[in-house]
Order: structure tokens, then C-alpha cells, then sequence
């Protein structure tokens, strides 16, 4: 993909919460936008960390050792197995780097898991 991308508008045009769309890719990696409201899902990425960048709103990242509040602009790390909950109060809108191997929720699957082909519709 060789195109200017604004994660910011492509998540604005977003109709589904909970539902990451790729927006670029690089190296071993996909770059995604979603929106999100309420809570995701318990669950780890047993080999792949996971970065969150806030483009609007704020979220929590529960984890069994603590928790983390992000704010627009703000980015945090989710280490590799590390079990984490992202909530949204308010709707959110985020922008995730993961590598490609990264599944959506983990080994947890719920309604609010999407596959990498859902992620990879066109926007």
C-alpha cells in the first residue's frame, strides 16, 4: 500500500465497534484503525505484543497486574502474554500495530471476534 492513509478519518468512517480494519502494512506488521465502545474480551497474544495509540476519546487496558488509562495522543505496549480487557467508556477511537500472526482476541472467541479477513475488507 503506497498511499497517504489518516488513520483518524478512516476510523471516523467506521460503522462497527470492535471490528479493526487494516489500513497499512509493514514488515511482519498491519497498522489498524477501529472504533470501540463498552468492554472487548479478556484474553492475551501468547506471541506478539500489541500497540494501542488513542486517535480520539480515552481507554482502559485492565491487566491482572494493573491498569492503564490512555488519552488522545497517548500509546501503550501491551506485551506479549500479557492478559489484558480494553474498555471504552465512550466511544474510542483507536489505532492498533500488530504483527500479522496476531489474532483479533486471542484463543478467546467471542461475537466481538473478527477475523483478518473482516479486517482486511476494504473500508
Amino acid at each position: 500500500m503506497q498511499e497517504i492513509v489518516s488513520p483518524a478519518k478512516v476510523a471516523a468512517t467506521l460503522s462497527e465497534h470492535w471490528s479493526p480494519r487494516v489500513v497499512a502494512e509493514l514488515d511482519d506488521s498491519f497498522v489498524k484503525v477501529a472504533k470501540v465502545h463498552g468492554s472487548l474480551a479478556w484474553h492475551s497474544h501468547e506471541n506478539e505484543d500489541e500497540l494501542f495509540y488513542i486517535l480520539k476519546g480515552s481507554l482502559t487496558i485492565e491487566m491482572e497486574d494493573k491498569t492503564v488509562v490512555l488519552r488522545e495522543g497517548e500509546a501503550f505496549v501491551v506485551p506479549k502474554g500479557v492478559r489484558h480487557n480494553p474498555i471504552a467508556e465512550h466511544e474510542c477511537h483507536i489505532m492498533l500495530i500488530e504483527r500479522k500472526s496476531t489474532l483479533h482476541t486471542g484463543s478467546e472467541i467471542t461475537d466481538k471476534t473478527r477475523s483478518l479477513a473482516d479486517q482486511l475488507r476494504p473500508v
